[in-house]
């Protein structure tokens, strides 16, 4: 075949495809990874049974800890079943008083990061004091984290988006913790319920950025400032607002490795196998 008739097919294939031939990359290729949260009912009644699970659906990483059992247990039962734990949570206030109690945790556990969701504040309005607490207690655990190869991020959970100054405080938390020690988990549908672009944030603060949620959140879904929101607003990926194939082209620039799928829904064994065949399905 000559060079002429090889370009002429290859422009025929490209005019029926639309262009197609070039683009038929899977567009999501990290480890599928499931946050514990979303097995929260079934995890207290059988640990085993909820690990079975996961491993069946395909996720090789968990984001979370065994609850009651402990955790050298835990981890055996996850490594038995090709599971990864590169992600635990922790609470604010053990954060700040214990950090060793939450380092410990995550060596048992084989965790790289540790990640906090909620920052204290009354009447569902994050003022700037609690920020500025935030911001020295985040620093401070941060860098004992650090010291101990740990990573620490703020899961950003959509109160945050009260306005300060040009932007919010969510931007003043980001930009006034240090990116030696605080880095952060973006939850896409708290990010949007909040009233925030996850696309633009993800373009703002680039590498600050280490984890991520993946959920969609209801089309018609109302939206404030509270972080709070019913567990009908939470529906399968590619089903609500979030334009997940901009999101995690944005998020593969910005670095991130490790994502999430959490469903916060009542049927979470319904939702989550529509959001992986979702997922898997995306090209780009």
């Amino acid at each position: 075949m000559n060079k002429s008739m090889l370009l002429m097919m290859l422009s025929v294939c490209v005019m029926t495809t639309g262009g197609a031939v070039f683009s038929q990359q899977p567009l999501y290729t990290a480890p599928l990874g499931v946050e514990g949260y979303t097995y929260r009912k079934s995890f207290p009644i059988d640990v085993a049974k909820t690990l079975d699970t996961i491993k069946m659906l395909g996720f090789t990483e968990l984001e979370g800890g065994g609850g009651r059992t402990p955790l050298a247990e835990f981890r055996k039962m996850c490594d038995e079943r090709g599971i990864r734990i590169p992600s635990i949570g922790a609470d604010y206030k053990l954060l700040v008083q214990s950090p060793d109690s939450v380092i410990d945790k995550a060596k048992v556990l084989g965790a790289q990061y540790v990640m906090c969701a909620w920052v204290p504040h009354e009447n569902g309005v994050l003022t700037l004091e609690n920020a500025k607490q935030a911001v020295t207690d985040f620093n401070r655990a941060g860098k004992i984290l650090s010291e101990h190869g740990l990573i620490f991020c703020y899961h950003a959970h959509g109160y945050e988006f009260q306005p300060y100054g040009d932007g919010t405080l969510l931007d003043y938390i980001i930009q006034h913790t240090d990116p030696a020690y605080v880095s952060f988990e973006m939850d896409i549908m708290w990010i949007t319920f909040g009233g925030g672009d996850p696309v633009a944030l993800l373009k703002k603060y680039g590498s600050r950025w280490k984890l991520m949620h993946l959920k969609d959140l209801r089309k018609d879904a109302p939206k404030n400032l509270t972080g709070l929101t019913g567990p009908e607003n939470d529906v399968p990926l590619g089903q609500g607002q979030e334009d997940i194939p901009a999101i995690l082209k944005e998020a593969k620039k910005a670095g991130i490795r490790h994502y999430f799928i959490e469903d916060e829904s009542n049927d979470p064994a319904g939702q989550v196998p529509q959001s992986i065949r979702y997922l898997k399905g995306l090209k780009g």
